[in-house]
Parts: C-alpha cells; structure tokens; sequence
C-alpha cells in the first residue's frame, strides 16, 4: 500500500514565508494544502501554472532619477491621463477589494 502523503523539505526567506503564511492564514488554507494544491496545477499545466518572465517595464526608482528623467516620467503620466490609460483611487482599491476578498 503507498503511502498517503510525501514529507518536502525547502529553504524559503523568512519574510516570504511569513507573508505568504499571513495570507493563506486569513483564506483558511494551510501552507501543506496550498503547496499541494501549487503541485497538483503543475501537472495539470504541465508546467508552472503562472508565467515566469520579466516585466515589460519596471518599476521607476524615484531616488535615482536625474531632473530630466523626473520631468520624462511625469510627462508620461500627465500624457496617460490626458489620455484615458488610468484609473481613479476608487477604482483601483475596489478592485484590490474585489480581487483580494475584502
């Protein structure tokens, strides 16, 4: 008869752990649960079940910007605005709260 569960063993960052655990905490899922569930869609996608790449743009770190560059970078979110490519703080904290259960 085979055994019903498997031990494994991994190294994580402390702070990923603790957040990672935080959240699954608050959805009720303990971590041996999410990580089998993270397993089982790995052989359902035949793969990782989420895309691993680089973003298409980074982050912009504000501390590191010449003059110019800060002017380029607000002109970019003027222009967007101007544009219609945002949205309002209402919309996007619904959609955190939406998203996220809150």
């Amino acid at each position: 008869m085979a055994a019903k569960t498997a031990n494994l063993y991994a190294r994580i960052e402390p702070d990923v752990k603790e957040q990672a655990e935080r959240i699954l905490s608050a959805l009720g899922i303990p971590a041996s649960n999410a990580i089998n569930m993270f397993y089982k869609q790995i052989i359902l996608q035949k793969g990782l079940p989420f895309a691993v790449k680089l973003p298409v743009t980074k982050p912009v770190e504000m501390e590191v910007l010449s003059q110019e560059e800060l002017n380029a970078e607000i002109e970019k979110g003027y222009t967007d605005m101007l544009e219609g490519r945002t949205k309002s703080a209402d919309k996007v904290f619904a959609d955190i709260r939406r998203d996220y259960g809150l």
